[in-house]
């Protein structure tokens, strides 16, 4: 059996290791809405909801600013028939200035349980491909008197792996997206660069405040070196579990309000607004994000409300 306190102290000093990854490379796809996308950032999360479960995300980022990014996201994934097994398919569109990355991979995962509280450890791998197209005639690349002749088409293979530890009552996941470098697009240098390593640490905890209303802290701290660290804190109120909202800060970024509704057992529905602090501000009206999740209850078994 392995010992509790073991792997919290190896998952704890493994944090450390990642946040110190630091110092301006391009950075992946940024979502205000992470605690409801993990499947995107970490493959251990496959099969985690316990039934069959689709998120659809769309963001305007810097809504005014031509040529600004817009992400869309699909992730599918689902336990198998031995539920320690879980299977999932992630897509992401990015597109920005004149350049859009799309990212396809396939999602495994392996649950072990760890004692009779419910506390689980899954292991996580992933696979699959990056693709670059450029379009040089778009945006204020159109009208400039800089001639750009070689559209790019690139392809480039993707392998990641994560850890995710978790109860009913909180989680902590560590990931590694893609292991392999690939080529992006840098709107600072407007050229296309290659990628390093990117370093995911996720969290939360969902605090019990009365019999109607619940409190989720939650974290994601993103690092890539050659880049200052990305670090997003939240906190949703959960009302009757019907009903969220809350604050989210993203580290000399931007602040977001985020509400979301359960409109049925299997649908939620949520919104994002993110206000940048950043001298961007003057020139933008925010960035608008929508989420909506979609989950089939399995034969035997209640849908039951859970808030990651």
């Amino acid at each position: 059996m392995i010992h509790k306190s073991s792997i919290i102290k190896g998952l704890i000093v493994l944090v450390f290791i990642l946040l110190s990854a630091n110092s301006s490379a391009q950075q992946d796809p940024q979502y205000t809405h992470y605690m409801y996308n993990t499947l995107s950032v970490n493959p251990a999360y496959a099969g985690q909801r316990e039934t069959l479960s689709v998120v659809g995300l769309h963001r305007s980022q810097w809504v005014g600013i031509d040529g600004a990014p817009q992400t869309q996201s699909l992730g599918i994934h689902s336990p198998l028939r031995n539920e320690r097994v879980g299977l999932g398919l992630n897509i992401v569109s990015d597109a920005l200035g004149p350049a859009r990355e799309t990212f396809v991979d396939a999602n495994f995962s392996y649950t072990i349980p760890l004692n009779a509280n419910d506390l689980k450890l899954s292991f996580g791998v992933k696979g699959g491909v990056h693709m670059l197209d450029t379009d040089w005639s778009k945006g204020r690349f159109q009208d400039s008197d800089v001639v750009f002749n070689n559209n790019l088409n690139l392809i480039s293979p993707m392998v990641g792996a994560g850890l995710y530890m978790h109860t009913r009552k909180w989680y902590l996941g560590l990931a590694v997206p893609n292991f392999l470098e690939t080529e992006h697009y840098d709107d600072f240098q407007e050229s296309v660069a290659t990628e390093r390593m990117h370093f995911y640490a996720i969290g939360g905890y969902v605090f019990n405040l009365s019999e109607t209303l619940e409190l989720k802290p939650a974290f994601l701290v993103k690092g890539v070196s050659g880049a200052p660290l990305i670090a997003d804190v939240s906190a949703n109120f959960w009302y009757k579990k019907n009903l969220t909202a809350g604050l989210a800060w993203r580290w000399d970024d931007s602040f977001s309000a985020l509400v979301g509704f359960q409109a049925t057992p299997g649908m939620f529905i949520g919104y994002g607004y993110d206000l940048t602090t950043t001298g961007l501000n003057n020139y933008n009206s925010g960035t608008h994000e929508i989420t909506l999740r979609f989950e089939i209850k399995r034969l035997g078994r209640i849908l039951s409300p859970r808030f990651f």
